[in-house]
């Protein structure tokens, strides 16, 4: 396997962590040991981060290779931090156990790490390849990459609507428009996510409880709760983080908590909101094969749209997956 294969395995093997990691990144790591004169190598040894207070994805690898590691190549989604945090540094572990060098898909902007850690590791004489694959960690990595540039959380628009972009009927009965499988990719969407925000509106009106319950035997971190203006006491979406103002400050307040990832899950006014300001990273749509067909029912948006076509917003479609009867449609900006 070459270098960009070896970095798509880990890829695979963060990927396989991303619901577990908060607030640290969701990382893989791969070690191939050298090969042996004559030989064909090796088995590689494989990590990923484990949750807060646990090994980051590199240790893990280097732990499973033991003495394998010396003169080996490990492979990194993320620059190896160099300071110490809940953990030991990185870098210190992989110096130590004799890595001949190291490839790494991006470097990391947290000002604690910002090309020390492929600095440090050069210093100890490792050979350092950067940037592999780099655009596709990239996009793997961008809610933490985000947060690091910026100070403020990646932002993700969930919604869901009929073929004809309608939300629920004029008496504002809508549960369920999707069926099953879309609700459980929500409840996955969610357990990515760090923080799930609404509307105080749509708090008084459906009341959801905006939790992560899924059955796969994981034990899912649930996400902060936001509620945009005042919740009723007894809402079950309580107890909740009450924010108002203006949503920059929001997101730089949330950013400030650690919130890497916030999904948006409406309703209509705040889903307005937040794209009108141009705060949307991701836009997560689910379309169930439902026609209201009339111009009563509630729309996605509620507010002033583009007021002609050169105004239009357009986006970049990133994937469409069939979901039982609905489709999952994710638009990038």
């Amino acid at each position: 396997m070459d270098d960009v294969e070896l970095m798509r395995r880990a890829m695979a093997l963060a990927a396989a962590v991303r619901s577990t990691t908060a607030p640290n990144p969701w990382v893989g790591s791969v070690v191939v040991p050298a090969k042996p004169s004559g030989s064909g190598g090796g088995p590689s040894f494989e990590g990923a981060t484990a949750p807060p207070g646990g090994p980051h994805a590199e240790v893990v690898a280097l732990a499973a290779a033991g003495d394998a590691a010396r003169g080996a190549t490990l492979y990194v989604t993320l620059e190896p931090c160099a300071h110490h945090g809940r953990t030991p540094p990185c870098t210190a572990a992989i110096i130590e156990a004799g890595v001949a060098r190291v490839v790494v898909g991006v470097e990391d902007p947290d000002p604690l790490v910002a090309g020390r850690g492929v600095a440090a590791l050069r210093h100890a004489g490792i050979d350092v390849t950067v940037g592999v694959a780099a655009g596709e960690v990239a996009e793997q990595l961008a809610p933490y990459l985000k947060h690091r540039r910026t100070g403020q959380p990646w932002v993700v628009l969930k919604m869901a609507a009929s073929l004809d972009a309608r939300t629920a009927a004029p008496d504002g009965t809508s549960r369920w428009i999707t069926g099953e499988a879309a609700r459980h990719d929500v409840h996955v969407l969610r357990s990515r996510s760090d923080a799930v925000l609404v509307g105080a509106g749509t708090v008084r009106a459906d009341d959801p409880e905006l939790t992560v319950r899924l059955h796969d035997g994981l034990d899912h971190a649930q996400p902060l709760r936001v509620v945009l203006g005042q919740a009723p006491p007894g809402a079950r979406v309580q107890p909740a983080l009450e924010l108002s103002g203006e949503l920059d400050d929001v997101l730089s307040e949330l950013g400030r908590r650690g919130v890497i990832q916030l999904l948006v899950e409406g309703g209509a006014t705040v889903a307005h909101e937040f794209h009108a300001a141009g705060l949307v990273d991701r836009y997560v749509l689910y379309l169930a094969p439902v026609f209201f067909g009339g111009d009563d029912a509630r729309p996605l948006f509620a507010g002033p749209g583009a007021g002609t076509i050169g105004d239009v917003w357009r986006g970049r479609l990133v994937s469409v997956e069939r979901l039982g009867e609905d489709l999952r449609v994710e638009v990038a900006v």
